[in-house]
């Protein structure tokens, strides 16, 4: 057909090339991950997330009116508990009073509108930095997923609109669906990290929350036993499925870049919005290559949240989000 087909002609000047674009990124696109501390005044930056706090409550106020008026509308709730308030019950975990469930009503008290999502999972309030509760040197399944759905339940009596259980057990969307049914929650969303990686991408977030597994006799040294196997692919849909069939209303991939081909898998599979978790990991590599001037921070940071929509994903939680909106204007 060459030449009457020349491809190069729909790219030939900038607005041309918009106008064909098959993928465009806007706010509505994004989840923000948030990370939560206690005490008054405090912005701290993550040594190995640059550009990345913690907040306490009262600047949580400031930066959630921030990302409401750059179009944001969705935040994805961590805390970083003192190790005083960490067991091996996650009974912290389901304090009405605690870091989590205020912070859920700070958000609402200060932007109504604003989509609340709130990590489920134990290593925040684990003394032994794991998802659920170690007995005999495993981390065992059922009695963990008991207090998970305790602590969904807590989050939704909070006012969370979704909550989003990130611990890989078995069964535990069930657990969680049916004890949210059973005390009225009913429009509480779950999103569910459907096909989450033991990935070696993790190490700046537990940073940020203290939450890495412990190294100690008789403690699992990491989390391959619930999280699931990079090498896995198929793996992935059948967690997903079983998720959605157990009430999850959102699946998640996570990490991101290295699992775009599970993103898209797993989109032409199933029938609920697809979110992908661009993790800590990727964060701290682009800003750290970025800072030494070996590529081009903004120009990287488009493609590959460009890259994760168009694998398939509906949401996006990345610790971009803000700087993605800042540079679309």
């Amino acid at each position: 057909m060459y030449p009457l087909r020349r491809n190069r002609r729909l790219r030939t000047t900038p607005a041309l090339r918009a106008l064909v674009r098959e993928i465009s990124i806007t706010p509505d696109d994004f989840i923000v991950p948030l990370f939560v501390v206690e005490g008054k005044g405090k912005k701290e930056e993550i040594n190995s997330m640059p550009g990345y706090y913690r907040y306490s409550l009262d600047t949580l106020k400031t930066e959630v009116k921030s990302l409401w008026d750059l179009g944001l509308k969705s935040v994805l709730l961590f805390v970083k508990v003192s190790d005083k308030l960490k067991d091996n019950a996650g009974t912290e975990a389901i304090n009405p009073d605690g870091l989590m469930q205020h912070a859920i009503q700070t958000v609402k008290e200060v932007c109504p509108d604003m989509v609340v999502m709130t990590d489920v999972a134990l290593d925040p309030y684990s003394q032994f930095g794991h998802d659920g509760i170690v007995a005999n040197g495993q981390v065992i399944n059922d009695d963990s997923n008991a207090i998970l759905a305790e602590m969904a339940l807590s989050h939704a009596r909070a006012g969370a609109d979704i909550v989003a259980p990130s611990d890989m057990m078995d069964g535990r969307i069930f657990e969680m669906r049916t004890l949210l049914e059973d005390e009225g929650f009913v429009d509480t969303g779950i999103m569910s990290y459907s096909a989450k990686y033991a990935s070696a991408f993790y190490g700046p977030f537990r940073d940020a929350l203290d939450s890495a597994p412990v190294d100690a006799q008789d403690i699992p040294k990491d989390k391959k036993t619930y999280q699931m196997d990079p090498a896995n692919r198929d793996e992935a849909i059948k967690e997903t499925l079983m998720d959605i069939e157990e009430g999850a209303d959102i699946v998640m991939v996570k990490p991101g870049l290295c699992y775009l081909d599970i993103v898209r898998d797993i989109k032409n599979t199933v029938n609920v919005p697809v979110a992908v978790y661009q993790v800590s990991g990727e964060y701290a590599m682009i800003k750290a290559a970025s800072e030494r001037g070996w590529l081009d921070h903004d120009a990287v940071m488009m493609e590959q949240v460009t890259a994760i929509k168009r694998a398939g994903a509906n949401l996006i939680a990345s610790y971009f989000a803000k700087d993605v909106v800042k540079l679309l204007g």
